[in-house]
């Protein structure tokens, strides 16, 4: 079965920088798993980059900054806590050899 045509890749990220929202200069999210299904990661990483936006992964959710303004963090979980997959298997080992675990 083909994929529609709205969905291949290049006219996928078409429509998703598209949005108002973007020619505003605001903020866009999309599900991880629907840019690496319809784009792919690296595409959509290439895309952002391209165009001097801001990327955050968080959770299951790409979330764009659709500008070229400084993003800050201005509220941070005390202690700051990564999930496991945020960090590689051989980074935790690493951590944990040396007594520097991030979670």
């Amino acid at each position: 079965m083909a994929i529609p045509t709205y969905l291949e890749a290049e006219n996928w990220l078409r429509t998703v920088f598209s949005a108002k929202a973007v020619g505003r200069g605001g903020v866009i999210y999309r599900a991880a798993r629907d840019v690496e299904r319809y784009a792919g990661r690296d595409a959509f990483i290439r895309e952002v980059h391209r165009r001097g936006f801001t990327l955050v992964e968080n959770g299951d959710q790409f979330v764009v900054f659709c500008n070229r303004d400084p993003v800050r963090l201005l509220v941070e979980r005390d202690p700051p806590k990564l999930s496991q997959r945020a960090w590689p298997v051989h980074i935790q080992a690493c951590d944990e050899r040396h007594g520097t675990a991030r979670f």
